[in-house]
Order: C-alpha cells, then sequence, then structure tokens
C-alpha cells in the first residue's frame, strides 16, 4: 500500500458516526498529553526462565514522522499475537509519569519503549476509559483495553515477581485502535474527546481481570463498550460464572 493510500485509509468495520457528534465531549486540557517517544521493534530472543524466546518488547524510537494504520506502525514486529497486536490493539500507550515512577521503585533508568509501548506519552488525562478518542490531525486512534502483562516483561526487567508488582501498581498502559490513519510526529498534542461517560476505565478493567470476585454488572457494563476483541472474548467466558455468584468488586 502507498504512503499516500494508507494516509487516507479508514477502517471500514468501524462506525465513525460519533466522531464529530454533539454528543462527543472534547475535553479542552490546559495541558494536553505530548508525544515523546515513537517506538518500534524487531523481533529477538529472551530468556524467559529456562527457555528462549521470540520477542517484539524491545521498543525503539523512531526517527521522523511517522504514518499510523490499523496494523500500528511500520516495521513493529508482534511476535505472541494471540494476545497482543491486531486491529483492536495496534498501538500501546504509556506515560513518562509511568515510567518516572517505575524508575524511582526499580532504582534504575529507564528509557521510553522500555515497558513496549509504541507511543510514549507525556502524561495520561482524567479516568483514562474505554472508548476516549485521540486526535492529532488525521490520526484518529479509540482505548480499547490495558495491557496485561506477561512473564516476558518480567524477563525484561529482570525479576520474575515483576508482573505480581505491575499488577499491584495498577499501572497498565492503554491499548488503541486507529479509525482513521494518520502521521504523528514526536511533540504533538493529542486531542482527546470522550463520546461515552458510562464506559469502565481502563483502571477499573485492569483490576477486575487480576480480581478473583465476579461481578456480572462490571462484565456486562465492559461488554458493552467497545473493548478489544481479545479481551471481550475472554470477559464473555466469564460471564455466565459471574451471573451465577452474588459477589461485587470493591469499587465498581
Amino acid at each position: 500500500m502507498s504512503a499516500a493510500s494508507r494516509s487516507a485509509w479508514v477502517n471500514p468495520q468501524l462506525d465513525l458516526h460519533l466522531t464529530h457528534a454533539a454528543a462527543q465531549v472534547i475535553f479542552m486540557l490546559s495541558s494536553p498529553p505530548r508525544i515523546l517517544s515513537i517506538n518500534a521493534a524487531r523481533r529477538r530472543s529472551i530468556a524467559v526462565g529456562a527457555k528462549s524466546q521470540q520477542t517484539g518488547l524491545f521498543k525503539e524510537p523512531l526517527a521522523g514522522p511517522v504514518l499510523i494504520d490499523a496494523n500500528g506502525l511500520p516495521g513493529d514486529e508482534i511476535i505472541n499475537r494471540r494476545f497482543h497486536g491486531g486491529p483492536d490493539q495496534a498501538v500501546y500507550l504509556y506515560s513518562q509519569e509511568d515510567i518516572d515512577w517505575w524508575a524511582e521503585q526499580l532504582q534504575r533508568e529507564i528509557d521510553p519503549g522500555f515497558f513496549g509501548e509504541n507511543l510514549t506519552i507525556s502524561h495520561w488525562w482524567s479516568e483514562v476509559r474505554v472508548g476516549d478518542r485521540l486526535q492529532v490531525g488525521d490520526l484518529l486512534m479509540e482505548v480499547t483495553a490495558p495491557r496485561v502483562p506477561c512473564a516476558v516483561m518480567a524477563a525484561r526487567v529482570g525479576n520474575p515477581a515483576f508482573v505480581k508488582q505491575f499488577i499491584k501498581a495498577c499501572r497498565g498502559g492503554a491499548y488503541v485502535r486507529v479509525l482513521h490513519a494518520g502521521p504523528l510526529s514526536v511533540g504533538d498534542s493529542l486531542e482527546v474527546a470522550r463520546v461515552q461517560v458510562d464506559h469502565p476505565t481502563v483502571d477499573e478493567i485492569f483490576r477486575y481481570w487480576h480480581a478473583k470476585t465476579p461481578n456480572a454488572d462490571f462484565l456486562r457494563r465492559t461488554l458493552a463498550a467497545p473493548i478489544a476483541i481479545i479481551l471481550r472474548e475472554a470477559l464473555e467466558k466469564r460471564l455466565p460464572d459471574a451471573e451465577a455468584a452474588t459477589g461485587q468488586l470493591p469499587g465498581l
């Protein structure tokens, strides 16, 4: 696909009628999130326990404007597509605020891309929700899910217990799908729009995913939101047991 045709690409499977709908809330942020680094990775090996695995976790900054489309970033290799990548998880965002927090916790320097994020942003906006839309010029993205930590991430950090530490911290970042392709550059600011105030936050989903107490009401609310298909399939499997139970997750 040529650069010209990619820049005009629109995902035909997604309803874009809400893009400029009156119901959409535009957040006029005094300090909008800025793009600090745009990162992609080629596959490489990493030792996970006693085994060697291929991973695309080792992201490196890209130079110049980067054209982002439904497949994510050009040249960014996704290895385990059972859990990562795909149109609904095309781009992963993490904030410099979270990176700085982890640098203090881990007592080490952490460069942009360390957590496998494609876009390192300056900070998060208030209550990041599934369905929130991020726009820079022609590029339009939609939040779909939090990131679920794995053993490869723990191996990257060099601590098998890091998955539990990551879960406890509840700093999972956010995946987005690309509704309309467009170029992105370091220094760009994100215009944030909220289409639906009732959608769950990514932090709520992150906490529920790792909780042992079922909550059918929260599951139904989450399934009504435009979540990533990988997350949807997993939560749909949990729903029957949750409907049979009466437990509630505190705070949801």
